[in-house]
C-alpha cells in the first residue's frame, strides 16, 4: 500500500485549471527497517482553493501582504480546508501563521520575502536551542495544527542577513569593511558585527548559547528584539505535516524547526543559508516522532540534518525523545555536520535510520555531540551507504566534550585540556550506545574518525564496518569507548598510525580484541 501526499499539479495559467494529483511516497522506504515504526501519515485536503490575489495581495515587492496571506489561510481553514495559492510574483510579507487543513501552495517563480522590519515580529514564548525562552515570532509558524502542508515550487526568503551577527574571521577584509559601513555596531574587541545596539545588548545578556538572562520588562525584551532571531519555520505540536518541493533560504537562525510534531514529511525540500550564518542550521528535528526526510538538498551555515530533544534539565523534564525517523536520499553541500545528533539531546534519541546520503564538503560528515549536564540516551541509530568528499575534519565524529564551537574552531588545546576526571554517573550524564554504521566512503578528510566519550560514560556498542576513507590527514582515534567493532576498514592516512586507542575496552578490529589504558596504543587495520 502507498502512503499518499497530495501535491497540486497545474495545467495552464488560470486558477480554474488547477487540479490535484496524488504523488505517492513509495512504501518500500519502510522495508528492511532495523526497528518498527508506523508509516508516516500524509495530509490530504478538500478541493476548495483560494488565491491570495482575491484578498488584496500585490506582487510589487513594496506592498505588505501579511494580512492578505493570513486572511486567505483563515478563509480556507473556516471552510473546512483546502488550498491557498501564492502565484508567481514577488510577495513581501510579515509572519505567516498556518492553520489546520490548509495547503499553502506556491507556483513556479513565486518568491515570498519576509520583511526585515524587526517590529513586525512580536516577542513570544517559545523554545530555542532546547530551552524554554522568548524569541521573535517566526516568519512561518503553526501551533497545535493538524493536516497542514507547504508545497509547490516557490522560495521563502527569511531576510536573515538583517538579523544575524557576523564574525569578522568569517569574512574577507573588504566584505567586513563594507558590512561595518552599512550600519549596525561592532562589539568591544572589534570581532563581531551586530545589526543594532539592541542586538549587541542582547548578546551581552547571553552567557551561554543564545538565550539571554536578566531581561525582565517588556521594554527590555523589545529593546533586544533584533537579538531574538527567530527560526524561519516553527511548527510546534503539529500532526500530519508535509513540506514538499519548496525552497527555504536565508533564515535568521535555524531554518526548519519542527518541535513535538508527529507524522512529518520533508520531501524534495531545499534549504540554502550562507556558510558564515550564525546558527544557520538547515533542519532541526526536535522531539518529533514518525518522520521522513527524503530527497532533500541542504546547504547550511551550521549543522544540516540535526536530531535534537531538548537541553539539560528542560529536555529531561519534557522527556520527549526524537524517534522513528528515516533520512534517505539527501544531499548536503555545506554544514558543520552532514547528519548530526545533539548537542541538545537530553530527552533522548531513538530509532533513526540514515541511508543513501551524500555530503560534499561538510565540516564533519556524521557528527554525534553532547556534553556533561545534558543527560539523555542516544541509541539504536543505523547509518548505511554514505558518500562524502572533501571533509576538512572527521567523516565520523563522537564528541561528548562538545563546548559550543564549530568543528573548525576546536583547537588541539581544547582537546588536551578536557576534564578527564571520573565523575559520578547521574541523570546529567549523556549516553551514546547501540550505533551501527556501514558502507561509508570518503575521499579527502582531516582525521578519519574520532571517538571521544566520557570517562564515566564511554561510548558503547558501536559497530563500524565496510568503510573506505582515502586521502585523510590522520587515521582513527578511539578514546573512552567500550565494545567498538571495526570490520573491513580501509584508511589511507598521510601521517600517523591508522588506529590509535586509549582508555578503551573491547575494541574489536577484524576479529582481534584490544584493550588500552591511559597509554596510547597504535594498531593497524588488516
Amino acid at each position: 500500500m502507498l502512503a499518499v501526499a497530495f501535491t497540486p499539479l497545474f495545467w495552464g495559467s488560470c486558477t480554474d485549471c488547477y487540479q490535484q494529483k496524488a504523488v505517492a511516497i513509495d512504501s518500500s522506504i519502510y522495508e528492511n527497517l532495523p526497528f518498527d515504526m508506523p508509516k508516516v501519515e500524509q495530509p490530504s485536503f478538500p478541493a476548495y482553493e483560494v488565491n491570495i490575489l482575491d484578498f488584496g495581495a500585490k506582487s510589487d515587492g513594496i506592498t505588505m501582504n501579511t494580512g492578505a496571506i493570513n486572511q486567505a489561510i483563515k478563509d480556507v481553514n473556516a471552510k473546512g480546508g483546502g488550498k491557498v495559492i501564492i502565484p508567481e510574483g514577488l510577495w513581501l510579507t510579515g509572519p505567516i501563521e498556518m492553520l489546520s487543513n490548509v495547503n499553502l501552495y506556491t507556483e513556479k517563480n513565486a518568491l515570498v520575502i519576509f520583511t526585515d522590519n524587526f517590529d513586525a515580529y512580536p516577542v513570544i514564548e517559545t523554545s530555542f536551542e532546547g530551552l524554554d525562552t522568548r524569541r521573535c515570532q517566526s516568519p512561518v509558524s503553526a501551533r497545535d495544527a493538524e493536516n497542514i502542508a507547504i508545497t509547490g515550487y516557490g522560495v521563502f526568503d527569511g531576510s536573515g542577513d538583517a538579523w544575524r551577527p557576523v564574525k569578522k574571521e568569517k569574512m574577507t577584509e573588504r566584505k567586513w569593511n563594507n558590512l561595518v559601513r552599512s550600519g549596525g555596531v561592532v562589539n568591544a574587541d572589534g570581532k563581531i558585527w551586530y545589526p543594532t545596539a539592541g542586538a549587541l545588548k542582547g548578546a551581552m545578556a547571553t552567557k551561554t548559547f543564545n538565550n539571554p538572562e536578566g531581561i525582565g520588562t517588556e521594554e527590555e525584551w523589545n529593546e533586544i528584539r533584533p537579538w531574538l532571531r527567530p527560526v524561519l519555520l516553527s511548527f510546534i505540536k503539529c500532526k500530519k505535516v508535509l513540506l514538499e518541493g519548496v525552497t527555504f533560504k536565508n533564515s535568521p537562525s535555524w531554518c526548519i524547526h519542527p518541535l513535538f510534531c508527529e507524522f512529518i514529511t520533508l520531501n524534495n525540500v531545499k534549504v540554502f543559508n550562507p556558510w558564515y550564518s550564525q546558527n544557520g542550521d538547515a533542519l532541526d528535528l526536535e522531539s518529533c516522532k514518525n518522520a521522513l526526510v527524503i530527497n532533500c538538498l541542504f546547504d547550511a551555515g551550521d549543522d544540516a540534518i540535526c536530531i535534537k530533544s531538548g537541553k539539560n534539565e528542560s529536555g529531561r523534564r519534557r522527556a520527549e525523545p526524537c524517534r522513528n525517523v528515516i533520512v534517505k536520499n539527501n544531499t548536503v553541500y555545506h554544514g558543520h555536520g552532514g547528519f548530526v545528533v545533539g548537542s541538545e539531546m537530553s530527552g533522548g534519541v531513538k530509532n533513526i535510520y540514515v541511508t543513501d546520503c551524500t555530503f560534499l564538503g561538510t565540516d564533519v560528515g556524521l557528527r554525534f555531540k553532547s556534553t556533561r549536564g545534558r543527560g539523555g540516551v542516544v541509541e539504536d541509530i543505523y547509518i548505511d551507504n554514505i558518500h562524502m568528499i572533501d571533509i576538512p575534519n572527521e567523516p565520523l565524529l563522537f564528541d561528548l566534550f562538545y563546548g559550543g564551537k564549530g568543528p573548525n574552531e576546536v583547537t588541539v588545546e581544547d582537546e588536551e585540556n578536557q576534564d578527564m576526571t571520573l565523575l559520578p554517573v547521574t541523570e546529567e550524564t549523556p549516553a551514546f550506545r547501540n550505533i551501527h554504521i556501514s558502507n561509508v566512503y570518503c575521499k579527502g578528510s582531516g582525521r578519519a574518525m574520532f571517538f571521544n566519550g566520557l570517562p564515566e560514560m564511554p561510548i558503547e556498542n558501536i559497530t563500524v564496518k565496510d568503510v573506505v576513507i582515502s586521502d585523510a590527514k590522520e587515521g582513527v582515534v578511539i578514546s573512552q569507548a567500550v565494545n567498538v567493532t571495526l570490520e573491513n576498514i580501509k584508511i589511507e592516512a598521510k601521517k600517523g598510525s591508522p588506529l590509535r586507542i586509549s582508555n578503551a575496552k573491547g575494541i574489536r578490529v577484524d576479529g582481534e580484541t584490544y584493550n588500552a589504558g591511559h597509554k596510547l596504543e597504535t594498531l593497524n587495520f588488516k
